[in-house]
């Protein structure tokens, strides 16, 4: 299978950050949102190919038993649920990072960490902006995740005027545990990041939801993992 990068950092966000971990990414994304931070994984050309005992091996040499496996978006790879089963077998925890829009059942994930994209997403430009509209929120696909599979709900906030959409978004799944669902600040830079951080925190204090840091952002300034 083709692979973007294989990298060993900490866990950046959700209920598991700072948990060291090895990151797996898996090219292609069709949606392009706007603030995309890995958008050098967007084209499926994106990467070199590898075996799946290629990448067993790699994960290994890592002193930790957790494997995050992101993208692009790795939920529309045909070759994911064999990538998933061998590493269970290799007795990893396994995160799936995802946005929500394609749905495999029956993988052996200990933790689906699905990112919804909200109208703060949608690419400036006219030709993406349509695609991504129309692909970017399938609420019929994320309730089978939530019903299917251990999981987070990280929605990006990049200001107050989102809250609204978040809570339509949940009421129309209307089977979600209020407990998984995190509030996570937009920003590509640390200072962006800490001026947010308070906006989202407030949400946060007015909701119940949990605040999810961005470990990457504020240690290393988002700066690529090489």
């Amino acid at each position: 299978m083709r692979i973007n990068e294989i990298f060993y950092s900490l866990q950046g966000e959700g209920a598991l950050a700072g948990v060291p971990s090895v990151f797996v990414r898996l090219p292609g994304c069709s949606l392009r949102c706007k603030w995309c931070d890995t958008k050098y994984a967007w084209e499926t050309t994106a990467g070199v190919h590898y075996n799946v005992e290629k990448i067993i091996q790699t994960v290994q040499q890592a002193q930790t038993d957790f494997v995050v496996i992101t993208g692009g978006e790795p939920m529309i790879n045909e070759e994911l649920p064999e990538l998933v089963r061998k590493l269970k077998t290799a007795k990893k925890h396994i995160t799936i990072e995802t946005a929500g829009i394609a749905f495999i059942p029956d993988m052996p994930c200990d933790l689906m960490s699905i990112s919804p994209k909200l109208s703060n997403s949608v690419p400036d430009e006219p030709e993406f902006a349509a695609v991504q509209e129309n692909a970017r929120l399938d609420i019929a696909i994320l309730g089978e995740m939530i019903d299917n599979y251990n999981y987070q709900l990280k929605f990006v906030v990049d200001s107050e005027d989102d809250l609204d959409e978040i809570n339509e978004t949940i009421e129309k799944l209307g089977n979600v545990d209020l407990k998984k669902v995190m509030l996570m600040p937009q920003a590509k830079t640390r200072d962006e990041l800490l001026i947010k951080s308070t906006m989202v925190a407030e949400l946060c204090k007015q909701t119940g939801f949990s605040f999810s840091p961005r470990l990457q952002i504020l240690l290393w300034d988002n700066e690529k993992a090489t």
